[in-house]
């Protein structure tokens, strides 16, 4: 016993809590035997104290003859043998140090590396300390798989340091919103209507396909995105492809930038006239039926009327009555406006006049013809007076009442 109170009393200048130098005498079975310098206390340096990563290697942190600081945690004294050792850790001690860096820097932004998807959240490290960010503050967008974060290295801000409490709380995306912001500044100053600019196709909706301008998105409306009619966003563009648009209004205050795709492409109406001339007669797909005629796809892009008095030379009362949708047509053109973005067709136009036709249009005429009115029958029964100067009492003189 009193060999052991000796051997207790030569390590009393080592206590839990010291920071202490020692020398690594070997390494093996996962942990490191080291000797606290100027005491000739040896110490114990398992894997787990020197990282949370349970499958490295610690031949890959020690070896035989390293120095490190590191942090006495509790004293073992050996079951079978009178020997004392102290249990050390070099994670901790970083830890502890991380934890007086942090003190007061709420509000900073550090790199922090992702470790492990945990439930609400992800959990990161920072100089050998273990902090946690929420979902909602991993991303501007709400991030289901956490996963793709651990092994990444990244920039955060340090919301909350609580070092009794083992807490320390950070926000990815506050750093995201403000680089957001700041890019959002430089890329409106640079953008001018009337512009084309070139962007990233980032999403697609119903209504139309997101840019990135490099910080800002802007807005391709669907009716922007082609010349052709009633097309879907992702028959013309796709997530990732690289596009050039013309910029056709802004509004730096709301954030919002209107695009146009189709503006900066060739549209169906340019040189039309030598494609298209009166009197061509070209064959073309009925589009669409009104009431007053169907639209006859001409050219690509290019829609003709056909009048309903253009369809044929009977009388037509509907255009639905005689065309169906998608109906292949033979159509002549009666005139191309390149202007107005019109041409007129005519389908009777190549079609013989039937012979019933013209008896009808001849009798048409005849009863077209102003009528002359008749006479009035009153004439015939005019007074005498009126046809003869004679007096009512030269005609009824002789009767007596």
């Amino acid at each position: 016993m009193n060999e052991f109170e000796d051997l207790l009393n030569s390590v009393s200048e080592v206590n839990p809590g010291d920071v202490v130098t020692a020398e690594v005498l070997t390494v093996d079975n996962g942990q490191a035997n080291v000797v606290i310098e100027g005491t000739g206390v040896e110490g114990v340096l398992t894997l787990r104290e020197l990282t949370n990563d349970r499958d490295a290697d610690i031949n890959d942190f020690v070896k035989a003859g390293d120095t490190v600081e590191v942090l006495v945690l509790r004293q073992v004294v050996g079951k079978d043998t009178d020997t004392v050792t102290f249990l050390v850790s070099k994670k901790r001690l970083e830890a502890r140090k991380a934890w007086d860096k942090l003190i007061g820097r709420e509000g900073e932004i550090v790199t922090v590396k992702g470790t492990r998807a945990v439930k609400g959240g992800l959990s990161v490290e920072f100089e050998g300390l273990r902090g946690f960010i929420p979902a909602s503050m991993i991303d501007t967008r709400f991030v289901r798989n956490t996963e793709k974060f651990v092994g990444q290295e990244f920039d955060a801000k340090i919301k909350e340091v609580d070092a009794a409490e083992n807490r320390f709380i950070l926000s990815r995306r506050e750093v995201i919103e403000e680089a957001a912001k700041e890019a959002r500044t430089e890329v409106f100053s640079k953008l001018s209507e009337g512009s084309v600019v070139t962007g990233t196709v980032a999403r697609l909706t119903s209504f139309g396909a997101f840019i990135d301008l490099g910080g800002v998105d802007g807005l391709v409306h669907v009716t922007e995105l082609s010349h052709e009619r009633n097309v879907s966003p992702k028959s013309v563009v796709s997530v990732g492809e690289e596009v050039e648009v013309k910029v056709l209004s802004i509004d730096e205050e709301a954030g919002r930038v209107s695009l146009s795709l189709k503006a900066t492409t060739p549209g169906p109406w340019d040189g039309v006239e030598q494609k298209l001339a009166q009197g061509d007669v070209v064959e073309g797909k009925v589009k669409r039926l009104t009431d007053f005629g169907a639209f006859v796809e001409v050219l690509p892009g290019i829609d003709g009327l056909v009048h309903i008095s253009q369809i044929s030379h009977k009388r037509v009362e509907n255009p639905k009555d005689v065309l169906s949708v998608g109906q292949e047509v033979a159509v002549k053109v009666l005139e191309v406006n390149a202007a107005d973005e019109r041409v007129s067709l005519s389908m009777k136009a190549l079609e013989e006049r039937p012979a019933q036709a013209e008896g009808e249009n001849k009798e048409e005429k005849r009863h077209s013809r102003p009528r002359r009115p008749k006479r009035d029958a009153k004439r015939d029964y005019e007074l005498p007076e009126t046809q003869t100067g004679f007096s009512m009492a030269d005609l009824f003189g002789d009767i007596e009442l």
